[in-house]
């Protein structure tokens, strides 16, 4: 059974979608404000968003996992995704192995190990029901710019070169490899639970990782973006921009997805373009 649509949520929905655009980006912004005061209340420490983070990213692998085992199908998802996924992760392994072994290893090995069960999963057993003709974003376009990108503008540490390159990589194509995904949906309109359900637990991921920047940046009075000294103070901001970039890209999703819930609908449905 559907929720009412006389619901004050769905009002609230219906009111929100009546306000012009300048209404709208002022209720934006003032909601996420108001998610990164509760965040940082909440919170003795902001580093804990990062593994917030990365347990609710390994969320939506499962939820992954339970579509493809269940329900025998990868309708609906992209090949592309998931294998940039693997790719960043696994380079963010090797990084994480020299640089930090701590939980963020675990969680990054995890994840990675799901990752590359669930592109077994689609080029292997479930090949049939791929849709590779939506699936059209060649990975390159997305990985060339990043390499490029990290060659120039990456963390300074006591670690070798190739290894701040590889850690700059990693945050840039995290940013930018659900992209496929969304022009995937966004081609099909209707999108079913499952995947849903997964891009929107990559929607609150980035949020997370997102809030850890903006917050450490606000309490130093922007000073944070400059903690790393004469020519490497572009990494700092690079990654709050690539934290951003990702969060937008999938706010609008998110936005619907909330939507359908609000309306008790089983399938998100975008509107055109």
């Amino acid at each position: 059974m559907g929720r009412k649509r006389g619901s004050a949520v769905n009002k609230l929905f219906i009111w929100v979608r009546k306000q012009s655009m300048k209404v709208k980006i002022f209720l934006a912004v003032a909601s996420v404000l108001s998610c990164l005061i509760a965040l940082r209340l909440l919170a003795k420490d902001t580093t804990q968003f990062f593994v917030a983070s990365e347990f609710v990213h390994a969320a939506g692998i499962i939820l992954l996992i339970y579509k493809l085992t269940k329900q025998k199908t990868c309708s609906g998802l992209s090949l592309q995704t998931q294998e940039l996924t693997a790719i960043f992760l696994a380079v963010r392994l090797c990084c994480s192995l020299t640089m930090e072994n701590d939980i963020h290893t675990f969680l990054d090995f995890a994840t990675l190990a799901s990752t590359l069960w669930v592109v077994y999963m689609i080029r292997c057993k479930l090949q049939a029901t791929y849709n590779e003709d939506l699936d059209d974003i060649q990975k390159y376009y997305l990985v060339v710019p990043c390499v490029i990108l990290a060659m120039f503008i990456y963390p300074h540490t006591h670690h070798c070169y190739l290894s701040k390159v590889m850690w700059a990589f990693c945050v840039y194509l995290e940013a930018i490899a659900v992209l496929p995904q969304l022009t995937m949906m966004q081609k099909t309109k209707m999108i079913e639970p499952s995947t849903a359900r997964y891009v929107f637990a990559l929607g609150v991921a980035r949020f997370l990782g997102c809030a850890h920047w903006i917050i450490q940046v606000y309490e130093s009075a922007g000073a944070y973006l400059f903690l790393l000294g004469t020519g490497y103070y572009l990494w700092l901001p690079a990654v709050l921009l690539a934290e951003v970039v990702q969060s937008f890209i999938l706010a609008d999703f998110c936005y619907y997805y909330v939507k359908s819930l609000v309306n008790g609908q089983l399938l998100v449905s975008l509107p055109p373009v």
